[in-house]
């Protein structure tokens, strides 16, 4: 511990504060589905998932080897390129967060490591096979792997059952998605935790505190699971919105098949040590499961925002991340410079989020903005107009702007009119 600086100290607490909002920014991969169908109370989710992913984060150092390692070339690589890479991902995931959109963590941390490593050593000191390898193929295959894979099998569980609106199936689907949810945050402990102890281990071994190729210490392994277990209870309420209610209109089915198959992706890219988006894993998978009902749409204005978002994060990040490496080359003024424009601007995005705030008591609110809370897009009323749900179910339909709830009756239920007498 000798060999710590104060510079090397301000990054590892700035590297936890990054971990921080990895935690409230990604608690509504877990979380989001399980709070818009009332299986679980806002807090009470958020708790859960809290605690999961302080067990997850010990489950594994593959993605934490893969980031200390595999990302850039460690030999020259100085302590404020560090700093420098950890502003550029802090401030994308506030700004993100302050407009609701689930965009990843992990690609703002790997866009702000690459832009402030070429800024400080050129484009050598970035290993461009591993970028393609484990991280820009991971980013493009895990939404659509488990978006596939949460549509076969919300069709698969719709055509289990001959009556899915059943009080008594809807409340066995509700546990189920309970037990999926925490599985979603104990992968989402063992991949997005280690982000950071990889983070941290590479700032030490830029100071020689630990040799390349070192597993995290257990101290950063206990520092990053309580840092990101914090982050996940305070809850992204905004984004959980987003996620919950914005993409698309979950039941308890689609809800367990989303989640389940969102874990499976992430659990095993963790195994692999494949260091992919939580995010796009889980949004991939409500999106697949919004399309898996018969009768059930997707928001595709929202999924387009959410599109751009994805597409802009690794360019955005790496652009202030290497603003941020130009200040800190500068010498110690440099340095207390980036530290303030983090400081500012994170209590500026602070500000603007106390305008409209979100949190749990309005976070399933349909009152609350946002160009999706009102009329349905084009697509989504074409493939409703084609694609009736089941009976019995409950449909949305758009009607002068407004979005009205519309109860099908099934055969049994008294206030269903006479049956005709030949179907035409």
């Amino acid at each position: 511990m000798e060999h710590i600086t104060l510079l090397l100290a301000i990054v590892v607490v700035t590297a936890l504060v990054f971990d921080f909002t990895n935690g409230f920014h990604d608690t509504a991969n877990a979380m989001a589905t399980t709070i818009s169908t009332g299986a679980l109370k806002p807090k009470t989710a958020v708790a859960m998932s809290a605690v999961l992913n302080l067990v997850g984060a010990f489950l594994s150092v593959e993605v934490a080897k893969t980031i200390s390692g595999g990302i850039i070339n460690e030999e020259g690589i100085r302590t404020e390129v560090i700093f420098a890479a950890l502003v550029g991902a802090i401030l994308w995931n506030l700004l993100t967060w302050l407009l609701g959109l689930p965009s990843s963590s992990s690609h703002a941390l790997f866009g702000g490591l690459i832009g402030a490593a070429v800024m400080s050593a050129g484009w050598s000191a970035v290993n461009g096979s591993t970028i393609v390898t484990k991280v820009l193929i991971p980013a493009v295959a895990a939404p659509l792997v488990a978006g596939l894979a949460a549509m076969a099998a919300t069709k698969l569980t719709y055509r289990i059952k001959a009556n899915p609106e059943a009080k008594a199936t809807a409340k066995g689907y509700r546990a189920g998605q309970i037990a999926s949810a925490g599985l979603v945050s104990l992968a989402h402990g063992t991949n997005d935790a280690q982000k950071t102890m990889g983070i941290i281990t590479l700032a030490l071994v830029t100071q020689g505190v630990v040799a390349p190729g070192s597993n995290p210490p257990l101290w950063v392994i206990v520092s990053a699971g309580v840092a990101i277990a914090l982050g996940t209870y305070l809850g992204g309420w905004r984004i959980i919105r987003t996620m919950g209610k914005g993409l698309t209109d979950l039941q308890p089915q689609q809800g367990f098949a989303a989640q389940t198959s969102a874990a499976t992706v992430i659990l095993a890219s963790s195994h692999l040590g494949f260091s992919l988006s939580t995010t796009q894993s889980c949004s991939g998978a409500v999106m697949g499961a919004g399309l898996g009902r018969k009768g059930g749409v997707v928001r595709w204005s929202t999924a387009t925002r959410m599109f751009v978002a994805w597409g802009l994060t690794l360019p955005a990040a790496g652009l202030v991340g290497a603003g941020a490496e130009f200040l800190t080359k500068q010498g110690p003024w440099g340095i207390a410079a980036t530290a303030f424009v983090l400081v500012g601007g994170s209590a500026v995005i602070w500000v603007l989020s106390r305008r409209e705030p979100v949190d749990h008591n309005n976070v399933n609110g349909d009152d609350l903005g946002g160009p999706d809370s009102g009329t349905p897009g084009v697509v989504t009323t074409a493939i409703a107009a084609v694609a009736p749900p089941p009976a019995g179910s409950v449909a949305a339909v758009a009607d002068d702007g407004l979005k009205t709830t519309i109860h099908a009756p099934g055969p049994n239920d008294p206030a269903a009119p006479p049956a005709p007498a030949a179907a035409v």
